[in-house]
């Protein structure tokens, strides 16, 4: 079988595997029927490193994975970085100040390790933890102060927020750092500030050119607000039927749901001649 787009990219929650944190099987048999026949499937994801980095070998897929909304690309079967961004701790700091102002808490990632100043037992974080498979470090007291003391240089910044809270948060933080860094949603209850030059459309165009493969030949796929720089940077963008509605109007395609196998969907619509 021919390729026609080289280069797929796929969002990982909420759009590569299922709502039951599972790859359907006809997901995995397509992706390997595609990279079997010569193309390069990549997952892009805002989850950090050490947390991806088993999922997608447990998948068996080769070549590079994108971790931290774009700012760290690595290895799938080394592990080995070729690239780490990430914010200096004055940038971080000022970042937390603001989300401390507002009253909510704060996760900061910080070369795999998540600082969080969320209690033990808040059920958020707890099921937060569950998903990704990774344990925070507590610390007291204010974390900007905690960023600004250990001097972190950190990848992201995330604050977990009941559904009905995340818009709210989401448009004040843009409003005071929009511009600067990238605000955005990545599920119903998370809202993400990240480095400004360091997102998921960025990491396609990284990626068509590590392989060298025009960018009219690429896809990119997935379901929420995190997903819509990359939904616009490459050849093909698509949104999975479960996405959020303003990913769904700036898509190319919308596919079914991650629930009913989307990205099997659509690496046939366009990953093959």
């Amino acid at each position: 079988m021919n390729i026609n787009c080289g280069l797929i990219v796929s969002d990982f929650d909420g759009t590569l595997i299922d709502d039951k944190q599972q790859i359907l099987p006809e997901v995995r048999d397509t992706i390997n029927e595609y990279v079997a026949s010569g193309g390069i499937f990549a997952v892009c994801t805002g989850r950090m490193l050490s947390s991806i980095l088993p999922q997608v070998r447990a998948l068996g897929l080769k070549g590079l994975v994108i971790a931290y909304q774009g700012t760290v690309i690595a290895d799938i079967d080394t592990g080995a970085v070729i690239k780490n961004g990430g914010m200096d701790y004055s940038c971080v700091a000022e970042i937390c100040e603001n989300i401390e102002d507002l009253g909510y808490g704060i996760n900061v990632y910080s070369d795999e390790k998540i600082y969080t100043n969320y209690p033990c037992d808040n059920p958020y974080l707890t099921r937060y933890e569950e998903i990704i498979g990774v344990k925070a470090v507590h610390i007291n007291g204010k974390m900007s102060d905690y960023v600004r003391s250990k001097k972190l240089f950190c990848q992201k910044v995330l604050s977990i927020v009941p559904e009905d809270k995340r818009e709210g948060l989401y448009t004040e933080l843009n409003k005071r750092l929009g511009g600067r860094f990238d605000v955005t949603c990545s599920a119903t209850v998370l809202v993400e500030i990240s480095p400004i030059g360091d997102n998921k459309g960025e990491a396609v165009k990284y990626l068509a050119n590590y392989y060298n493969i025009p960018i009219q030949k690429t896809v990119a796929a997935g379901d929420n607000l995190n997903d819509l720089s990359m939904i616009v940077a490459a050849g093909v963008g698509c949104a999975v039927g479960n996405a959020v509605q303003e990913l769904k109007d700036a898509a190319d395609f919308v596919s079914v749901s991650n629930n009913r196998g989307a990205i099997a969907q659509i690496i046939k619509k366009f990953g093959f001649v």
